[in-house]
């Protein structure tokens, strides 16, 4: 039983607090989690618990939404707060599982020793977690000489970042939009959109900025959700990188009379990204796996994929 007001725990969690504690503080929740995630810990490849981790992350927010629309009703506020809770710890654990799978290290702090801190820092990032559009022949050079190769994504996902662009990509991906009025849903730090615009794109960045947990929005990326989002700017072209598995919005692409050109930057493991249920169920548009393009989305250990979905003709 949750006895605590829904304020106080809240509070507690955007603390971050680990998973002992969590586990100390609610051990009979602790108990059902653990019987819940044994499955995916023990069968899942690391492809399907990072989309797990994902779509945990977003499940997080709507749960605290619906607790914050559940004042007055005392039997959906604590449902809604052991599920709060049990998501946190289900997260919190299958990401360690993620990282020690990828790195070997069970306890203590994960990170790229010197040498293989300072080449990824070079290719891919200006400062700090700022990503940059990467030199493929830069990458294709160094990269081999990076042992670490495994840390990456355990180190970076937890900041929202789920992959990495090449100038080539950027350059090729303007080229495709062109002059048209372009819009980005979901999109997290606004990298790509940054990317493009100075690539001399008309886009406009949007997120319903529900990873706040995760993501630091720079102010050009617009809050707002991305149906809204839609059909308030009736764009030419939408942009999505990395969205969500099963996610409620995409469909809400092909329902929108003005776009010609929906862009999604995703994975091959069609368990990990996009909502393929709204994929196959459109006629609007004739969609393929642009593969020249897939292989300009780093690093190519995690499989990433550009799909190309272009209106029909007579639609």
């Amino acid at each position: 039983m949750i006895t605590e007001t829904a304020e106080n725990i809240l509070e507690w969690l955007k603390t971050d607090p680990p998973l002992n504690e969590l586990q100390s503080k609610y051990p009979e929740i602790w108990n059902d989690v653990q019987r819940d995630i044994a499955t995916i810990v023990n069968s899942g490849t690391t492809a399907e618990l990072q989309a797990y981790l994902k779509h945990s992350s977003a499940l997080g927010a709507q749960l605290t939404r619906k607790l914050r629309a559940s004042r007055g009703d005392k039997k959906v506020l604590e449902a809604t707060l052991r599920q709060i809770v049990s998501n946190r710890m289900a997260q919190i654990a299958v990401r360690q599982h993620c990282i020690a799978e990828a790195t070997g290290i069970e306890k203590g702090k994960v990170r790229f020793n010197r040498l293989n801190g300072y080449v990824a820092q070079k290719l891919l990032f200006r400062d700090g977690l700022e990503r940059k559009p990467a030199s493929l022949f830069w990458f294709r050079l160094l990269w081999p000489l990076v042992w670490q190769k495994r840390l990456l994504m355990p180190l970076v996902q937890p900041e929202g970042i789920y992959c990495f662009y090449t100038r080539e990509l950027v350059r090729e991906l303007a080229g495709m939009i062109g002059a048209r009025n372009c819009l980005e849903i979901a999109a997290g730090d606004g990298s790509l959109s940054r990317f493009l615009q100075q690539r001399g794109v008309r886009i406009t960045a949007t997120d319903d900025y529900s990873w706040q947990h995760q993501v630091a929005y720079p102010d050009f990326v617009v809050k707002q959700e991305a149906r809204e989002a839609l059909r308030l700017r009736a764009p030419e072209v939408v942009v999505c990188s990395w969205p969500p598995a099963n996610n409620s919005f995409e469909g809400q692409v092909f329902r929108t009379k003005s776009v010609q050109l929906y862009i999604v930057i995703g994975s091959r493991h069609r368990f990990a990204a996009g909502n393929w249920d709204e994929y196959s169920r459109q006629s609007a548009f004739d969609f393929a796996e642009e593969q020249r393009l897939s292989g300009l989305v780093l690093p190519p250990e995690l499989d990433s994929a550009v799909y190309i979905f272009r209106r029909k003709a007579d639609t």
